[in-house]
């Protein structure tokens, strides 16, 4: 079966270290751009009646999957589980799944129909290869087991000390997202006993930080080079 790309989406995150480990961590808003052929409006019509949306996208940027375990990072990268049991991101084959909250439908005169949501987990420019909605009743299981990550769902966030001074050089409309971003620690657990600085890209900012104790310190902010 051939998967055909049917949009791309456009997010703050340039690169894979700090992109959110599940969507709905972190309030990012991510664009939705259909390829030429599906930006007809007939294609979306109705999905404004949905809260949230279905993305099946592909990791773009990976390595192919070696034998099938793989090493979480939230359990410290030192005990193997088979693939089909996390979702990590090296699988047999690059498909990956995420709920985000539909924000609004904005009219392009140029690209169509463009989405906009929010809760995004995805590296900038993903390919997406189908959207569906989500439907409640059907979706939602909230007495469900959660397998290893029930143990991990609520120690994982940090605090996180941002200054006022470093906070004010990103933009106002991405510094809620930020927190979001170093509350989940994008530090793997087996890094974060090392001693030294740290740097996330978040909309072409460069965020220094450090680990101490139970909380990131930022200590810089770069501004993009024009």
């Amino acid at each position: 079966m051939e998967l055909k790309e049917i949009a791309y989406i456009n997010t703050g995150f340039t690169q894979k270290f700090g992109i959110p480990r599940q969507s709905g961590l972190v309030s990012e808003i991510g664009r939705i751009v259909f390829e030429p052929e599906y930006r007809n409006p007939t294609f979306i019509e109705g999905i404004t009646d949905y809260d949230y949306l279905w993305l099946l996208w592909g990791f773009s940027k990976n390595k192919p999957l070696e034998g099938g375990t793989v090493r979480p990072p939230r359990l410290g990268g030192e005990k193997h589980m088979g693939v089909f049991a996390t979702r990590a991101p090296f699988r047999p084959n690059n498909i990956g799944l995420s709920s985000v909250k539909l924000v609004e439908v904005e009219q392009d005169s140029n690209l169509g129909p463009v989405i906009y949501v929010s809760g995004v987990d995805m590296l900038d420019g993903t390919p997406i290869y189908d959207i569906k909605p989500y439907i409640p009743y059907a979706d939602a299981h909230p007495e469900a087991r959660g397998g290893f990550t029930d143990s991990l769902s609520k120690e994982n966030q940090v605090d996180v000390e941002f200054s006022d001074e470093l906070i004010e050089k990103l933009p106002e409309n991405i510094r809620q997202a930020a927190v979001e971003l170093l509350q989940q620690d994008p530090r793997a657990a087996y890094d974060r006993k090392k001693e030294r600085e740290f740097r996330v890209m978040f909309h072409n900012y460069d965020i220094a930080f450090v680990g101490k104790d139970n909380k990131l310190i930022v200590t810089d902010v770069l501004k993009p080079s024009l």
